[in-house]
């Protein structure tokens, strides 16, 4: 068992439910505390010794490839245009074999993230010590039938998993970030038909999935409601003070302003 030094960021999504935001900008670099939610994540993965990351780009790619075109990123960050969307398992499966001899880490980075990342490593090397494969990052939601919903055994293992139902067993919530070991990977190799992670690979592996609770903030900003609620909580930790071209055009673009527009929303 190796020590996890491999990240892949999903960030092709198109964002419907964040319409029109997101006709004119990607969800994935929507401005939380001033900068975008990608930069977020990859912060937090710096700092917790992450040496290599893939980003996966779809929707505006142009703009998330010019985002991680910096140099910031560029020794150790790389994107991965897809033309067509080949879903999160899919995504998942053409960088499978890069990390077949270790670990990696996973998450939509779509998702507002504040977590103790070292813990959840340290988590999951005990738990996989103990034959789990995959550590998924849970959290308690306000809407649980718009998540997936997992519930454990004593000893915190995923005994069952329900994918956005009515009437959901309770509100403990896929948070959409794992760590998985290299017989995971091997698995969905060997399931060229598995495209997607929620509901066809996590289902595979119940009972070999071990929860660990973010008691920090996790926010599905797929809801305007969950990104305007993300500017007013603390701010993370900021990995580089230096305002490059990127940034300066950031901090003059209108997705700022338009994030608090009702005039704008309306609009779509």
């Amino acid at each position: 068992m190796s020590r996890t030094t491999r990240a892949l960021l999903l960030a092709a999504g198109l964002g419907t439910r964040l319409r029109p935001l997101t006709n004119v900008w990607p969800k994935c670099l929507m401005p939380i505390q001033g900068r975008p939610l990608l930069e977020h994540w990859l912060c937090q993965l710096k700092t917790s010794g992450i040496g290599e990351v893939l980003v996966n780009v779809h929707h505006h790619a142009d703009i998330v490839m010019d985002f991680l075109d910096r140099d910031r990123f560029r020794s150790w960050v790389s994107c991965d245009y897809e033309p067509q969307l080949l879903g999160t398992a899919g995504t998942l499966r053409r960088y499978a074999e890069k990390c077949l001899e270790g670990s990696v880490f996973v998450a939509h980075a779509d998702n507002w993230c504040q977590c103790d990342l070292p813990a959840f490593f340290e988590f999951h090397q005990r738990k996989a010590a103990h034959g789990n494969v995959i550590s998924m990052m849970t959290f308690r939601t306000e809407f649980p039938s718009d998540c997936g919903i997992v519930t454990t055994d004593n000893s915190g293992i995923v005994n069952s998993f329900s994918e956005k139902v009515m009437n959901p067993p309770g509100n403990l919530a896929n948070g959409a970030v794992y760590i998985l070991e290299s017989e995971a990977l091997d698995w969905l190799l060997r399931h060229p038909g598995c495209n997607d992670i929620s509901t066809q690979f996590i289902p595979a592996f119940i009972g070999r999935i071990a929860a660990w609770e973010n008691r920090g903030i996790h926010r599905d900003i797929g809801r305007r409601s969950s990104l305007l609620k993300a500017q007013d909580d603390p701010p993370p930790e900021n990995c580089w003070d230096e305002i490059d071209d990127w940034l300066s055009e950031f901090e003059r673009n209108p997705i700022h302003s338009a994030v608090h527009d009702e005039t704008f929303l309306n609009e779509g």
